[in-house]
């Protein structure tokens, strides 16, 4: 049996799930189609969500009804299946939660437009009607606790409180709401505030879940830390700020990075701690394995997958340099140029493309794999020409999207087969991005565990641990998205990747030298050598369709205004090639080595480039040379080890 729930409280943390909504999304189901409407059409994917979750130490289950009151389930034309996807809701949370994990029922805005203008009025009426209607359906069914989650108006809060405790006068009531700047509400509200009037009409946990990720959410359980000693708080932060990729949210927070945060949440005196938008039973785990929450232990009959150490969190091999980094002369700064593969069978263009950036003085011609999720041609296939016909290095990026890991090994000893210097292991653009209808991602590792996967191929084993009767000897590499606004992520992810193998990394494009300085210093601690990306621009319009449709580039509203300034095409061109060499000889005596990015596949603009970087002779950065220098044969490029 379950023990009293405000009583386990005062004893104890209690980990609850995460997200519902974003993960059955992830799970297929389209972003426009009804999530509480599934509690009838799919009662099994509800199900082994709340299962998952179970399996993942959660204590405690939110129903799928947090947008299942009758104001909104009208718009989706389920006014009068209210009660029914209500109660189906909580019937399967609880179901799924046998008789020791508790079960909330969740309860959300109403979807009317606060603040109203007459609370006692029909509108205020029809409000209150509608959170009696979903509420009484959740008691009825037998929920544990009322979570009332995601309020961004402290009046409609209120009013849902007090629905709450008119229809039950012992039920206990979590009261959340979200708190995006630095602990305050979007109307500027403080959570002090907000927590002690929610605690005065009748809340026995109030918090936060939702916001801009966790780091906000710590600030808004900072600020209700007065209250922890009075009432316990709640703590439900999202999977970090959201990206939208193919009209989808991505969230980039990492379960470990998380589990992290939320510690000090319950530090700072969270009681009760889950997950919202972009968690997964992965961060539930994590946030219960790192945070050593004392609970007694599940009898679960546990069916279907458990949580096992993959290949991601295995113990690393050593990395080496790799063929790529020995190639790269030590007496001047090493230039990667990145060609895309063509969408045809004509490979004439790419190969003269390829030519004269060696021609130009180009260390390597690196080579996506069918980026943005564009049919292309083989990459490592047309890597070999070049190392072939041209007889420059080459990098070939290998993607996580469209392999399994099988198909992923049989890639990799290609590549070797091949002469392939260096691979830049990426997970990839979804595949729905995408110019071929009905095409899927695999991703059976990320990008971790392929450069883990990488690391033992140069070491002489495959990932099952069958010896190779050789080993490969490719230079490992990483993408690295540095953004200023939030580069602490980011930089734990490099951290972690250069543990795991990989000894050099190539950013998404930059646009402001201060930026690549930062992110040197930000990133000096690290043996691993960086080539900040530069793409120039050609047009204002190729600027403003980078920075609008193209994920992870960022360009300056300044220089895109600048662009724009000009009629003509032409000087637009020339107002951005003037930066573009501004930018480089300000960065190139400073970086480990330049990754320049053809626009459009226009490689005579990067031969260009190249000369003019060859011509000024910047050697790179001392720790650049010095970098080459040391890295000989079976040497590594991460601190600490031979």
């Amino acid at each position: 049996m379950k023990p009293d729930f405000n009583e386990y409280l005062r004893e104890r943390v209690l980990l609850a799930d995460g997200a519902i909504g974003t993960y059955l999304y992830a799970k297929g189901i389209e972003p426009d189609k009804n999530i509480e409407r599934l509690n009838l059409i799919d009662p099994d994917l509800v199900y082994s969500m709340h299962e998952e979750y179970i399996r993942a130490g959660s204590r405690l289950l939110e129903t799928n009804t947090f947008g299942a009151n009758r104001l909104k389930l009208e718009a989706a034309g389920l006014g009068d299946k209210t009660r029914q996807i209500n109660q189906a809701g909580a019937e399967l949370a609880l179901r799924a939660a046998g008789e020791e994990i508790y079960v909330a029922g969740s309860v959300g805005p109403s979807g009317a437009d606060f603040p109203l203008e007459d609370p006692a009025g029909p509108e205020g009426e029809a409000v209150r009607a509608a959170f009696r209607e979903q509420i009484e359906a959740l008691l009825e069914s037998g929920v544990d606790l009322l979570i009332l989650e995601t309020f961004s108006h402290l009046d409609e809060l209120l009013l849902a409180i007090q629905v709450g405790r008119q229809l039950a006068a012992d039920i206990p009531i979590v009261a959340n709401m979200v708190y995006p700047q630095q602990g305050r509400t979007a109307a500027g509200l403080d959570a002090l505030v907000c927590g002690r009037a929610a605690r005065e009409a009748g809340a026995d946990v109030v918090g936060s879940n939702c916001g801009r990720g966790a780091r906000a959410m710590l600030a808004a359980i900072e600020r209700l830390a007065p209250l922890g000693s009075e009432i316990p708080l709640a703590a439900f932060p999202n999977a970090g700020f959201p990206e939208i990729v193919d009209h989808r949210l991505i969230y980039p927070a990492e379960p470990a990075y998380m589990a992290q945060v939320v510690g000090d949440m319950v530090k700072a005196g969270a009681r009760l701690v889950g997950g919202c938008c972009g968690t997964t039973p992965a961060h539930i785990h994590e946030f219960g394995k790192h945070l050593r929450l004392k609970r007694r232990p599940l009898s679960l009959a546990g069916s279907g997958p458990q949580i096992v150490a993959g290949p991601e969190s295995q113990a690393p091999a050593t990395a080496k340099p790799g063929a790529l980094l020995a190639s790269l002369p030590p007496d001047r700064l090493p230039i990667l140029v990145e060609l895309d593969p063509p969408t045809h069978l004509d490979i004439s263009g790419v190969l003269r493309g390829a030519q004269a950036l060696a021609a130009a003085g180009a260390d390597s011609i690196t080579l996506g794999e069918n980026p943005l999720a564009v049919l292309r041609a083989d990459n490592i296939s047309l890597a070999h020409r070049i190392r072939s016909e041209v007889g420059i290095p080459t990098v070939a990026h290998l993607t996580c999207r469209d392999r399994n890991a099988l198909g992923l090994q049989s890639q990799i000893m290609g590549a070797h087969l091949l002469g392939i210097e260096g691979i830049l292991a990426v997970t990839g653009d979804p595949a729905t991005a995408g110019d071929q209808p009905g095409a899927s991602g695999v991703f059976d590792v990320q990008s971790f565990g392929l450069i883990r996967m990488l690391n033992q191929f140069n070491q002489g084993r495959n990932p099952a641990g069958k010896e190779m009767k050789g080993s490969c000897n490719f230079s490992i590499g990483a993408a690295f998205s540095y953004r200023p606004a939030n580069p602490d992520l980011q930089i734990r992810r490099l951290e972690r990747k250069a543990a795991l193998g990989a000894v050099f990394a190539m950013t998404q494009p930059f646009f402001s030298a201060a930026e690549v300085e930062e992110m040197l210093e930000r990133t000096s601690h690290l043996d691993i050598m960086i080539f900040p990306g530069v793409f120039p621009l050609i047009s204002a319009r190729n600027a403003d369709f980078l920075h609008h449709e193209v994920p992870g580039i960022s360009i300056p509203a300044e220089l895109r205004r600048k662009l724009w300034r000009y009629e003509a095409v032409e000087d637009q061109r020339k107002a951005a090639d003037e930066f573009t060499l501004e930018l480089l000889t300000a960065i190139c005596p400073l970086i480990d080595g330049l990754y320049l990015i053809s626009p459009l596949n226009k490689w005579e603009v990067t031969a260009a480039l190249t000369r003019e970087v060859r011509r000024a002779g910047w050697r790179g950065s001392g720790r650049s040379a010095a970098r080459l220098g040391h890295l000989a044969p079976g040497q590594t490029g991460i601190p600490g080890e031979p």
